[in-house]
């Protein structure tokens, strides 16, 4: 399936040729523009990711009322990101055809509708179909935030911007549960997905007043349905690309194995009370923040790919460190948290890096390359959170193992199928005479 197609070649590097180019119909967003649409696309980014874990602080709470196994609840979160994947590989493609804003409304007021669903489910199997409902609703600011700036920016302001959503990405979900638990000091679990409600509300006004069309009819694609899934058919034949969104892919799954493994490594291997495992996760989140701020800067003069292998590596060290020295050194809490302080910290270089060239090089159909890259980011991600429970919990190996074989894999797509020393999909204006794919 990945062997290069000359015809999908020739239109994605003719695409990644151009993209640091201004385009005719290409919207026109001034400054002041700039920074209203990129705080709303950023707050459509986040929602979807504070609705996966917002409530799990409830989650006893929630089996007693719904009167509902631990099994059947944690259903209803896996419905979630089920709904999340799906809802990215459908409207994305669409939105080439359809156009960006519509969609987004809609997505946002069915997030609306879906979260008070939940509210008011009087048992857990509606409760999970609203659940996958929600998930596909609010798919639609996360794929389409990705496709609305592939539109209106080019240069360096796409990594920039792609820098911004991918912290994100990795803080959103980090921050959710310590927000729930502040929604259930003062009343249930449905409050929480009263205040989702609320959000998506916000959200539905913040499109209709910032969010322009960025997709004029004269540069949607024509053929119907058929014709914009044949489109996300030959971004799947391309290599350079599936190389990227498997790279991507593999390090979300190394990212929600340590989210879903750090609690129990910090506080039943190493004994840490709740309050001090939340403000160590704290300051992972800020070396995300940091990496990213980091990165943003350094990819106006600096090539991309040299980033994102500059990410990979060092993410690999801290995987490496973490499996190799607790065995050697005996469990420490230091250098738990240093390794992964390490190893996060370069996971948030690696996601915009891949982000950015990965829409660089799907531009001819940005909706499409952006289901496929949120798409199989999650797919990814839930894979591989029940990991680490299943292979131990009484030391840091097993979350260590999944992060570096996770990242191990990132490497070898890489390598054997994006191939970073040919640039592909660079979006800085690189100097004469340098080869491109």
């Amino acid at each position: 399936m990945l062997s290069p197609s000359p015809a999908s070649d020739e239109a994605v590097s003719r695409a990644a040729r151009t993209s640091s180019g201004p385009q005719p119909s290409a919207p026109s967003v001034s400054p002041r523009q700039a920074g209203a649409l990129i705080a709303v696309l950023g707050a459509l980014t986040a929602v979807a990711p504070l609705a996966t874990d917002m409530y799990v602080p409830g989650f006893p709470s929630m089996g007693t009322t719904l009167h509902a196994s631990s099994p059947a609840v944690q259903l209803t979160l896996t419905s979630f990101l089920v709904g999340m994947v799906v809802g990215q590989l459908l409207i994305g493609p669409l939105s080439d055809g359809w156009g960006r804003r519509r969609l987004l409304l809609a997505g946002s007021a069915g997030f609306v509708l879906f979260s008070l669903l939940c509210a008011l489910a009087p048992n857990v199997e509606l409760l999970t179909a609203g659940r996958f409902l929600q998930g596909f609703a609010g798919a639609a600011g996360m794929v389409l935030a990705r496709a609305v700036i592939t539109d209106c920016f080019r240069g360096a302001d796409v990594p920039r911007y792609f820098a911004l959503l991918s912290q994100i990405l990795g803080i959103a979900p980090i921050a959710a549960p310590v927000i729930g638990g502040a929604v259930l000091s003062l009343s249930t679990w449905r409050a929480v997905f009263v205040v989702l409600a609320v959000l998506g509300a916000l959200l539905v006004f913040a499109v209709v007043k910032k969010v322009p069309e960025t997709l004029p009819p004269e540069r949607r694609h024509g053929g119907g349905l058929g014709g914009t899934f044949r489109t996300m058919g030959t971004l799947l034949k391309h290599r350079a690309f599936m190389g990227y969104v498997l790279v991507l892919g593999f390090t979300s799954a190394a990212l929600f194995a340590y989210i879903s493994g750090s609690s129990f490594v910090f506080q039943n291997v190493h004994g840490v009370s709740p309050t001090a495992y939340s403000l160590i996760f704290a300051s992972n989140a800020v070396g995300m923040l940091i990496a990213g701020v980091t990165f943003a800067r350094l990819s106006v003069r600096v090539r991309l790919n040299t980033l994102l292998v500059a990410g990979l590596g060092i993410s690999g060290i801290g995987a490496v460190a973490l499996l190799v020295l607790p065995p050697v050194a005996g469990e420490n809490l230091a250098v738990s948290w240093i390794c992964l302080f390490v190893a996060i910290s370069g996971i948030a270089v690696i996601f915009p890096s891949t982000m950015s060239i990965g829409q660089s090089l799907g531009r001819s159909a940005p909706g499409a390359a952006s289901a496929l890259i949120g798409g199989l980011q999650f797919l990814f991600g839930a894979a591989a959170s029940p990991l680490v429970g299943l292979f131990g919990e009484d030391s840091a190996t097993p979350m260590a193992a999944v992060i570096l074989i996770s990242l191990a894999l990132a490497g070898v797509c890489l390598v054997l199928l994006a191939r970073p020393w040919l640039s592909h999909g660079e979006v800085v204006p690189e100097p004469v005479g340098s080869d491109r794919a």
